[in-house]
């Protein structure tokens, strides 16, 4: 669509047909996104207030950034939510709940942002559905934290609702900000736009050489145009910008607004410093401030000077404006103005604000402000503003008097901070508070801090003696938190690869069971405590049977409130680590991965559901759904780049190993060398080694396969070693190795005889087989293997004993035996999508005679990762709204790909969905 141009946006014409596009769409339910980037200045507001001019028929709301110090938690989403709150009750519960919490129109837990970020998302629908929804953020790199994240949240979910998100950041300021969403960025105007925006400004016709140089000098940025060229004319415009001074073109505007305010009456410059102050900007409370002050509210000259605008609320022209009027008055000038917003507002209907009003008023330590602060602080954390807890904190803290009381708060703003993504400011704090007498217990939350925050840095062996000194510490004051601590230290030492030696998993075990630490209120992480010391410092023998003891209790304890199930999930990867490579317990990980994620949806705790996805996802390898574990690996890696976090690959590693997809494999491998080395996430390259022991013995590569086992192997972490040794074992009879195969089996069995699972003894028993030199004897093996593998339904794993029971078979020139082992075999992978060892099942078939026909390419178009997912949860009856609120999707995104789905299985309704999903399975298969 062409439009001409507003008046004001002069050489605009590319960046308003763009706009214009994305309203056409929005007219006609398309969702979009779109991020105005560029410097001050340099013509941003100008284009949303075009693009909110352009959209007729659409239900328009926005929020402003406004630069201060001051973290009011989710006061930009509040902003933008106001006018449809009235819809809030006809959410579903759990989004309901937590977007009232947030805004304070309810009390609850603490809610997860990422489920306010569902919430606002389906609300911004529901809306849409009567009219199409623009939501316009400007400079958005000044919005609270918690707001942005969840807007940017919003943004990347947007697939089929008529709702569009426009976004101005200005750089450099906003550079992290919103990153990898689709963005539009401006530049200067060019020499003709600029030239004529610039005679359209000034008074009377300018020389073009004049005119020129200006452009150049402001490197066509409109603003610099406009303002510095505000009440000169041409004839005094005619000797430049004052170009001899070294500063940048926005300094020169900054300039220029002082010089305008150093001229206005002094109750105009205070009462301008009272808007700098208060970011909102609410006339009546400025009025009030002004008249405590005792100034009379002359705003006109003001206005006249172009700084401000008066409407509902007094606003700058530009932050630049704003910016210039509080740095250029004195700190007194600024308590002043402070100390009379404090005494303005309403202790009741907004204390946050007055607490921190009067933090800025302070000139030196003040008890009175500091408890306020932490009070709301408090506030903050319970409607789950973690950045917003976090400034508070710092605040209080330094103006704390007493030195005990000031280390305790600077300490709570460094965790408060490390909750929130800062660690920067996190380490500061936690220094502040380390220059701070501290009691012996926040010693230890000091200890436990720093081991998290190097944990998270580096997932490197330097953290676990930090964790343990808190944990010895904790143990020492009685506190419950002892026994978290020394999970905590566990499980940083399984990620670092480090078992053995003084700072590695089974020293922690060690000092964990000689610590005397009382409970930690859990009878679940309590057990799972004691099962896993046993089991590192006693070996498996004694501690298998004691892991088996933490099952029950850790699968089915009751979990009352977010508290509680937050510290369970986050206990959840050492004890699936555990029962996974020390009890081989497939049925447990089942249950235990299954219960992960239906825990982390029910709270919205998206920060630990990718993990909990991840290995729900290898539980489906394992029963060999290949497209079930994809699903939910592309779930997870979907939620973690909505979240900004990095992508959890073990699961991805595994599938790509058992699909015998060589190329996919190796991008993965390299992306996990770099991350093991980049973030000491040593256990990574034990999981490397074993799956490239998998992909190579599929892909009958033996001697490449013996050597990834044989570094699985040396690796001896806690995890992936007991299956290394079963590549290992079957590379090392393949290449003659036989000496190699029986020391690694001998290993084997040590690892797997107390775990008394199928597929324990189910890998034992084709191990053995395969050492066997006892026709018979080995003959009863593999039987008994694929025996024990059916019973927890290890479909990979029997299906791999059908094939090397195949091969023997022929080997042992019994053909017609070996066919049958080796079409199931064949069946099964190729079923799966196993392509490599399906090829060395159809290869061994045919070294017996039988030819397998090729298969053939599916000729209906197949159904993405997200489409299959959301058909097999509609297959079961769920419906829009619940499947939308199972995936952290919108009912409307459910309803466009279930519209696909239809379309590529041929179908119309719900009620056939289940039928052909089952055909569409098996034409795949």
């Amino acid at each position: 669509m062409s439009v001409r141009p507003m008046p004001d946006l002069t050489g605009r014409r590319a960046e308003c047909a763009v706009l214009d596009d994305l309203l056409d769409g929005l007219r006609a339910g398309q969702s979009a996104v779109r991020v105005i980037r560029g410097e001050a200045g340099i013509g941003k507001s100008v284009l949303l207030e075009y693009v909110a001019s352009r959209a007729t028929g659409a239900e328009v709301t926005r929020s402003r950034g406004v630069e201060a110090d001051m973290e009011l938690a989710w006061a930009s989403l509040h902003q933008l939510c106001a006018p449809f709150l009235g819809a809030v009750d006809a959410l579903p519960g759990p989004q309901r709940d937590a977007l009232q919490v947030a805004f304070g129109m309810a009390a609850g837990d603490p809610p997860d942002r990422f489920l306010v970020g569902l919430a606002v998302l389906t609300l911004l629908t529901r809306v849409s559905e009567a009219r199409p929804v623009l939501v316009l953020v400007d400079d958005a790199q000044w919005l609270d934290q918690i707001s942005r994240q969840t807007l940017e949240f919003v943004a990347r979910r947007l697939l089929a609702e008529a709702v569009a998100i426009v976004f101005t950041v200005r750089d450099p300021e906003g550079e992290g900000a919103l990153t990898g969403l689709p963005e539009m960025r401006i530049g200067g105007l060019d020499v003709r736009a600029a030239g004529e925006l610039l005679e359209a400004a000034a008074e009377g016709r300018m020389d073009p050489r004049v005119r020129d140089r200006l452009v150049a000098e402001t490197h066509g940025n409109p603003l610099a145009l406009l303002e510095l060229s505000r009440g000169r004319n041409a004839a005094e415009l005619a000797y430049g910008l004052d170009a001899t001074a070294p500063v940048s073109v926005m300094t020169r505007v900054e300039q220029d607004y002082r010089r305008r305010i150093a001229e206005l009456p002094d109750h105009t410059r205070t009462l301008l410093l009272l808007a700098a102050a208060e970011p909102v900007g609410d006339a009546q409370l400025l009025m009030s401030a002004a008249d405590l002050l005792g100034i009379t509210p002359e705003v006109a000259p003001a206005m006249e000077a172009g700084l401000v605008e008066l409407g509902e609320t007094l606003r700058f022209r530009h932050p630049l404006a704003r910016s210039a009027v509080y740095h250029e008055a004195s700190a007194e000038q600024r308590r002043a103005v402070h100390r009379a917003l404090s005494e303005v507002t309403d202790p009741v209907l907004d204390p946050d604000r007055r607490a921190w009003h009067a933090a800025q008023a302070s000139d030196g330590p003040d008890e009175e402000v500091a408890a306020g602060l932490e009070q709301a602080a408090d506030r903050a954390r319970q409607r789950g503003g973690l950045a917003a807890e976090a400034v508070l904190l710092e605040r209080a803290a330094a103006l704390t008097p007493d030195p005990w009381l000031r280390g305790r708060r600077a300490l709570s703003a460094a965790e408060a901070h490390f909750s929130a993504a800062a660690p920067q400011q996190a380490t500061e704090l936690a220094a502040l508070a380390d220059l701070c007498p501290l009691d012996p217990l926040d010693g230890a939350r000091l200890a436990r801090l720093r081991g998290r925050m190097l944990f998270g840095r580096s997932r490197s062996d330097e953290a676990a003696p930090l964790l343990l000194d808190a944990a010895a510490r904790f143990a020492v004051e009685d506190s419950p938190l002892a026994r978290e601590t020394y999970l905590e230290a566990i499980s940083a030492t399984v990620f670092a690869g480090l078992v053995h030696g003084p700072h590695g998993a089974r020293a922690v075990a060690v000092a964990a069971r000689s610590s005397g630490a009382p409970s930690s209120r859990s009878e679940a992480l309590d057990l799972l405590l004691d099962g896993v010391s046993t089991l590192l410092a006693d070996g498996n023998e004694l501690g298998v049977p004691a892991l088996s003891r933490a099952f029950e209790p850790f699968a089915h304890e009751e979990l009352a409130g977010r508290d509680a199930v937050m510290r369970w999930l986050y206990a959840v990867p050492v004890a699936l680590e555990s029962f996974i490579h020390h009890r081989w317990d497939l049925p447990a990980w089942d249950v235990l991965s299954a219960r992960a994620v239906r825990k982390a949806r029910d709270i919205g705790a998206l920060s630990v559901l990718p993990s909990a996805l991840i290995y729900a996802g290898g539980v489906q390898v394992h029963y060999g759904d290949f497209a079930a574990a994809a699903r939910m690996i592309e779930e997870a890696d979907a939620i973690s780049r909505a979240a900004g976090q990095a992508p959890h690959r073990y699961a991805a590693l595994v599938l790509a190993a058992w699909q015998g997809d060589e190329d996919a494999a190796a991008g993965l491998f390299e992306e996990a060398r770099i991350s093991a080395t980049e973030h000491g996430e040593v256990s990574l390259l034990g999981v490397t080694s074993y799956v490239q022991g998998v992909l190579y013995n599929g892909l009958t590569r033996h001697e490449d396969a013996l050597v990834a086992a044989r570094a699985g192997i040396e690796h001896d972490g806690y995890n992936f070693t007991g299956l290394s040794h079963v590549e290992h074992i079957e590379a090392a009879v393949r290449c003659g190795e036989l000496a190699e195969a029986r020391e690694s089996y001998d290993r084997l069995v040590r690892l797997t005889r107390t775990a008394d699972t199928g597929w324990a003894r189910g890998v034992q028993a084709r191990c053995l087989a395969l050492l066997s030199d006892d026709a018979p004897k080995a003959e009863r093996l593999y039987r008994t293997s694929i025996d024990e593998l059916n019973l927890d339904r290890l479909a990979v794993e029997v299906a791999r004993t059908h094939l090397i029971y195949g091969e023997w078979l022929r080997r042992e020139r019994r053909r017609a035996d070996a066919r049958e082992q080796l079409r199931t075999a064949h069946r099964m992978f190729a079923g799966m999508g196993s392509q490599a060892f399906a090829e060395r099942a159809r290869t061994e078939l045919a070294a017996t005679g039988e030819q397998v026909r090729a298969r053939q390419a599916d000729p209906a178009a197949p159904l993405t990762t997200q489409e299959a997912q959301i058909a097999a949860l509609a297959a079961t009856g769920m419906t829009n709204p619940q499947i939308a609120a199972e995936l952290f999707l919108s009912p409307h995104t459910v309803e466009w790909h279930l519209r696909k789905v239809y379309t590529k299985l041929d179908i119309g309704s719900r009620r056939e969905l289940a039928g052909a999903l089952a055909g569409h399975r098996a034409t795949n298969a």
